[in-house]
């Protein structure tokens, strides 16, 4: 019998990339009832890469501590929110941090979510204008 892909499903690993890859499958399960969710697009800055590759990315504009997903939306004075997302129990990186501090100080949201339902929970009160 086939494994019905869902969010839990994809989230067993416990690993940032299940999590954020189980949050994407709830955005493409809701987009119908919140089309914005749409919108939301990972960011690709982190994860390893040989040295040739990395010099490349970084010409191209790949910068340190960027958040990992960005949902251009605007709601209750932010331009937009973007969401660092970790396996659970893991922390943002100073990198990290800084980064929401300065796009904060643009007017956009800033969050760091440590499981993929936490993420959808706070992208909820985004959209619901709730920030």
């Amino acid at each position: 019998m086939p494994v019905k892909i869902t969010p839990e499903y994809l989230a067993q690993s416990g690993t940032e990339h299940g999590h954020q890859a189980a949050l994407m499958c709830w955005c493409t399960d809701h987009v119908g009832t919140y089309s914005e969710l749409d919108l939301l697009f990972a960011i690709p800055n982190g994860g390893l890469r040989n040295r040739a590759t990395a010099a490349r990315l970084r010409a191209e504009g790949v910068k340190r501590g960027v958040s990992d997903l960005f949902l251009p939306v605007a709601r209750g004075g932010y331009h937009g929110l973007f969401i660092e997302m970790k396996k659970p129990g893991a922390k943002a990186s100073e990198a990290q941090v800084e980064f929401g501090m300065k796009v904060e100080k643009q007017g956009y949201k800033f969050t760091v979510a440590d499981s993929w339902d936490l993420a959808a929970q706070i992208i909820l009160r985004y959209l619901k204008n709730n920030a």
